[in-house]
């Protein structure tokens, strides 16, 4: 590391790398944390309500509305003859409409809305429509997608070396079929929306909003103005997790459009039910796989075919299933790889972002292989997968990139196999099996080594503003969104310290385009990444125009002049920060500053699959221990360790909260979380009722969770690494805990554990290791 870093990372910090609340804690446990459901509806505010068509596939032949404009409280019917723009909510290939026209393409897909003057009369009213529907076999299946050939992508494939030759010249091969399921992410605010109409065609859109700039372009493009005509503000989400990045704009711009229509404002809030329904989910696949290795376990190539089911358009699926490939080969060296991709079209809702983008799905496929080359070659899982880690002369990704910081992987292998006690609880285990003819259990270390940036590069930069008033007070505004990860307390950390001051001093305010346009969105993990750099350059730009200030007001050199504790200082002298503000402001010094980030190095040639998408890497590691009952198919976590590779955390508090949420939140999706959709292509899992996610009780009553908090030699902001999505893929610990207690039931054969792991999955493994399936 350069010497100018070293000074970097010594240097001290006042409110950088403290364990500081959250902005809105005080406000969440008082109930008061303002959504936009929350927000005080102006006079007259009208309620809008989604109509869906009843069939996953057909021809729409006829729609009757009488009756639904005929209900009480109802003010007006939409449909896409009212759109005066495009109808086309697509974020990428314009290839699916806000309403449906002709073309049915998915089961609950929205065919009308009703604009009535509450929510119940709405709802209700939109229940009348007569739909007819020339009714077509649906595709809704991963198999029956691979049949059609449908797509909504062209295939894709990047490989190093010649993965066949290398598999069919190794000593020991396997291959398998392994089934990954997708998942909702019932955030716990549901999609919501609220349009105020303005002068002439002026739109202001309240919206719950991972990227708002993409919602002000579809809310435009739908009312055919220009996106300056259309502001959109997001002060808070109550959950996103990639739901509200591409799948918010629909919302918006149908209650924007009503508000058109009808001159009034309009909400659009989802009801759970309908949410599920009509929102896309996390990806499912299906990933076909073949492996040579030696007497060892270690890979001399392997081959991997991504199956994506991306639904009935593109939306995000173009960069979720790149990032699947990308994280194809986890942390390991794979001298010879082929990894291929099919996006697959479905008659189902598209499917969509969900911390991770694609990534967990690939790192597992790969997981899956190290536990089917340990279980053949009587391996402890472990040793394989140390065996095959990255390496000094063996530091490339299968894309090419280079892991400048792979050493970081091992020894946070390394020290969780210690603290975790990983040998002796295995050996326990071995034991506790042997005689235990019911219950068996199992335990797995898993890594992870996750790549931190937007894969399509014109999205990795932000921008913020910042104003000083005469007060010394402080506005900050950022493009990027707050859902409850922390970013707003993170970012206001930042130019807190830029300036030297209490945490207090800075306003944190809601991310709007009027304030910061062309944002991101609040996803890849990188919101403090860009933003609070962004923030940075705004804060030190105004900081070196008050310390210039002073420089001349002092007579010293501008390098003399610190900010620190709320004062600034040199030499003797001193002010104190408010009062440097308001002189400033009397000497006509500009306080207010636009800082843009982008961020340096990366850069990706798709069609050569040549490059570095990646500014640097985020490192993990999970140990697990589960039981199961093998009549039952019931599963227990008994115990999780974790660690995991913040860099030099920003905010410890709020990462710990981060890796343990994510961790749960991957729990689910590999053990309780099942999407069911029955041959007609209906959503059967649309509720609480019937979609389990985790509750308190299923958290492993032993949880450590540690941060290896070490400096990123990368000069990202503060050294800090993001995270907000790699701590869920900590949970294929838990999904391989279970793969190993699936084992101790026979010694012999590989077993087919689809996930998520339900109990019905479980038994069905079991079955298969005895021939029974």
């Amino acid at each position: 590391m350069p010497p100018n870093d070293v000074a970097e990372l010594a240097a001290p910090t006042s409110v950088v790398h403290k364990p500081l609340p959250h902005d809105s804690a005080r406000l969440h446990v008082q109930g008061s944390a303002a959504y936009v459901d929350d927000i005080r509806e102006p006079d007259g505010t009208l309620h809008v309500a989604i109509g869906m068509a009843d069939r996953a596939c057909g021809v729409l032949t006829s729609l009757d509305l009488s009756e639904v404009r005929a209900a009480p409280g109802v003010v007006a019917v939409l449909t896409a003859a009212d759109i005066p723009g495009k109808n086309d909510i697509a974020p990428v290939f314009a290839d699916e409409p806000l309403l449906a026209d002709t073309e049915v393409m998915f089961h609950g897909q929205s065919v009308f809305a009703v604009v009535a003057r509450n929510r119940d009369q709405a709802r209700r009213a939109a229940r009348l429509a007569k739909i007819d529907i020339d009714e077509q076999p649906p595709s809704v299946t991963v198999a029956d997608a691979l049949k059609t050939g449908a797509r909504v992508q062209d295939d894709y494939a990047f490989a190093r070396g010649d993965a066949k030759a290398a598999i069919d010249a190794a000593a020991h091969r396997l291959e398998g079929q392994f089934s990954i399921g997708g998942q909702e992410h019932f955030y716990l605010e549901g999609q919501a929306s609220l349009a105020i109409p303005g002068e002439g065609d002026e739109m202001t859109v309240h919206a719950s909003s991972q990227d708002p700039t993409e919602t002000q372009h579809i809310v435009a493009r739908v009312l055919g103005v220009p996106d300056a005509f259309v502001t959109v503000e997001t002060r808070r989400m109550g959950g996103g997790f990639g739901g509200k990045e591409s799948q918010a704009c629909t919302w918006a711009a149908l209650a924007a459009l009503a508000a058109r229509i009808t001159g009034h404002p309009c909400k659009v809030r989802l009801d759970r039910d309908d949410d599920f329904i009509l929102t896309g989910k996390r990806h499912d696949f299906r990933a076909d796989w073949r492996v040579g290795y030696d007497d060892r376990g270690v890979v001399a190539g392997y081959d991997v075919m991504l199956n994506a089911r991306c639904g009935c358009s593109a939306d995000l699926s173009p960069g979720v299933v790149d990032r699947a490939m990308f994280h194809a080969g986890n942390g390991y060296w794979l001298p010879h790889a082929s990894i291929g991709s099919q996006r697959l079209k479905t008659n189902t809702v598209s499917n969509t972002a969900f911390r991770g983008f694609g990534g967990p799905q690939g790192m597992i496929a790969i997981e899956r292989a190290m536990d089917a080359i340990a279980r053949e070659r009587g391996l402890d899982p472990l040793d394989v997968r140390k065996a095959n880690l990255l390496r000094t002369g063996f530091e490339q990704t299968p894309y090419g990139q280079t892991v400048e910081d792979f050493e970081t992987q091992a020894a946070i292998i390394e020290d969780l196999e210690a603290t975790s006690d990983y040998r002796a609880r295995r050996k326990r285990i071995a034991a506790f099996n042997a005689t235990s003819p019911i219950i068996k259990r199992g335990i797995a270390l898993t890594p992870v080594m996750f790549g931190i940036s937007f894969t399509l590069i014109p999205l990795n930069q932000a921008g913020a503003l910042v104003h000083v008033y005469s007060d010394g007070s402080i506005h900050l505004n950022h493009g990027g969104t707050e859902m409850g990860q922390g970013l707003f307390t993170k970012v206001a950390q930042i130019v807190a310290e830029e300036f030297g001051v209490p945490l207090h001093f800075v306003r944190i305010t809601a991310t709007n385009t009027a304030k910061v346009p062309n944002a991101s969105p609040t996803a890849a993990s990188s919101g403090t990444d860009l933003n609070g750099m962004a923030a940075k350059i705004a804060a030190g730009a105004i900081k070196q125009r008050m310390a210039a200030f002073l420089a001349e007001h002092w007579g010293v050199p501008v390098e003399a002049v610190e900010f620190r504790d709320g004062f600034a200082f040199a030499g003797n002298h001193s002010m104190k920060f408010d009062a440097l503000a308001k002189a400033c402001r009397v000497a006509r010094v500009q306080l207010s500053h636009a800082g843009h980030y982008k961020t340096p190095e990366i850069h990706w040639d798709r069609a050569k699959a040549q490059g570095r998408p990646f500014f640097y890497f985020a490192y993990g590691a999970a140990c697990s221990e589960v039981a199961i009952d093998t009549l039952t198919g019931e599963m227990r976590v008994l115990r999780s360790d974790l660690l995991h590779d913040v860099g030099a955390s920003i905010n410890p508090a709020i990462d710990i909260g981060q890796v343990e949420g994510a961790f749960i939140q991957g729990v689910g999706w590999l053990t309780t979380e099942e999407l069911v959709y029955d041959a007609k292509g209906r959503l059967t899992t649309h509720a609480p009722a019937t979609y389990k996610i985790p509750v308190a009780s299923d958290a492993p009553p032993i949880f450590n969770t540690r941060l290896h908090n070490r400096a990123n030699p990368t000069p990202s902001i503060y050294r800090s690494k993001a995270v907000g999505e790699p701590p869920l893929m900590l949970a294929i610990s838990v999904y391989s805990a279970i793969l190993d207690a699936v084992h101790a039931t026979n010694p012999k054969g590989p077993p087919k554990l689809e996930a998520p792991c339900t109990p019905e999955s479980i038994l069905n493994a079991i079955q298969s290791l005895n021939g029974a399936a």
